[in-house]
């Protein structure tokens, strides 16, 4: 039986504003108190595993101990038909980090998500106009407790990788992809409509399930 989370505070293993506040909406009807590493100081760990799930439950393990409180973590990325899965595990590596300069205490300030979905449209129309753009996302939630206890959830979408960029509610790869049945981007869609059927919210909904059956909001 997986371990269900017994407390209000939740730890969630991210330093992105954007995927903090899409999981904290989500987990909000549930009474969940959520609060970033980036916000309680952690260290980002190294994300030095070959799949999602690995990297997912490297970042909630290192969150849960170093908090001493549950961690949930997300990894997540898009993988694209013609690439053969690239950038896949490796999407946020594709962005190069950004750091000001002369802020001492505020040396970086993300990535540059423009540019990785750059590399994807540079690769893909090398291959000509007729190439398949076929693509997914990808999204494993794991929950870790500091005494080792794990939980993962994972979760896909499907859809057509766009060009150029369209929309600004969403982030990372967001403005690039238009999910099947859809005119629009991720990024120009809602939140409330993005919640409804991302590769996130078919993981939520398999650990909503698990974690919260019979709750309000489940």
């Amino acid at each position: 039986m997986t371990r269900k989370l017994d407390g209000s505070k939740l730890v969630i293993a991210t330093h992105n504003a954007g995927k903090l506040r899409e999981i904290s909406a989500l987990l909000a009807p549930f009474g969940v108190d959520c609060v970033s590493a980036g916000d309680l100081g952690l260290p980002e760990p190294d994300e030095t595993g070959t799949t999602f799930v690995e990297n997912a439950l490297l970042k909630a393990h290192a969150a849960a101990t170093a908090a001493g409180l549950p961690a949930l973590a997300d990894d997540s990325g898009l993988s694209v038909t013609a690439l053969g899965g690239r950038p896949g595990v490796y999407t946020a590596d594709w962005a190069e980090r950004q750091w000001f300069e002369g802020e001492p205490g505020k040396d970086y300030k993300g990535r540059d998500w423009y540019m990785a979905m750059g590399k994807v449209e540079g690769l893909l129309s090398q291959q000509g106009p007729g190439v398949d753009r076929s693509c997914w996302f990808t999204s494993v939630l794991a929950i870790a407790w500091p005494d080792g206890t794990e939980a993962v959830y994972e979760g896909r979408v499907d859809g057509t990788f766009t060009w150029p960029p369209r929309g600004t509610m969403g982030f990372g790869y967001d403005p690039a992809f238009v999910p099947n049945g859809f005119d629009k981007s991720f990024s120009e869609l809602a939140l409330e409509e993005k919640q409804r059927i991302s590769h996130r919210a078919d993981a939520f909904s398999k650990l909503v399930a698990d974690q919260f059956a019979g709750q309000t909001g489940a």
